[in-house]
């Protein structure tokens, strides 16, 4: 096992289903320096509040029996599409700004959908993941995490 060590410019995305922050290490591999370079917001209210309607109803073909249908999560469904916003937007930003090193740090289901996004650009330059929630953390408690977190290379 080792160490996270950044490189001077590398970037680390932090994230979750309905935020995202993009930072860069102004400092070197000793010495972190994450700075905000930019931020994804995702409006994502309950499911309880963007769908209204009682769950359907499904008819047997054969007989009188019903059975009730599963009602939509439209809050998971925003989680999966903010998710796909984000690798898009990784995948634009690896070209323009030339990234070649990029951690990852994710709840494990969001970590999970991104492995699945990410364009193959974007994983070549991938150095680390880490299947944590950082993403309401301030900037200095996530260089913290980064620099106490050991992957297995």
């Amino acid at each position: 096992m080792r160490e996270i060590r950044l490189p001077h410019d590398a970037f680390v995305m932090v994230g979750d289903g309905r935020k995202a922050l993009l930072l860069r290490n102004h400092g070197d591999k000793k010495f972190a320096d994450l700075r905000v370079e930019r931020v994804f917001a995702n409006e994502n209210p309950p499911t309880r509040e963007q769908g209204t309607d009682k769950p359907g109803r499904a008819f047997a073909s054969v007989g009188n029996r019903r059975s009730s249908v599963e009602s939509t999560d439209w809050h998971d469904i925003a989680e999966h599409r903010f998710a796909s916003e984000v690798a898009g937007a990784l995948e634009r930003l690896v070209r323009e700004k030339r990234i070649k090193a990029l951690v990852i740090a994710a709840p494990p289901r969001t970590l999970s959908d991104l492995r699945r996004l990410l364009h193959a650009e974007v994983k070549q330059c991938l150095i680390a993941e880490v299947a944590k929630d950082l993403t309401h953390h301030p900037v200095n408690e996530i260089e913290k995490h980064l620099v106490g977190y050991s992957i297995v290379g």
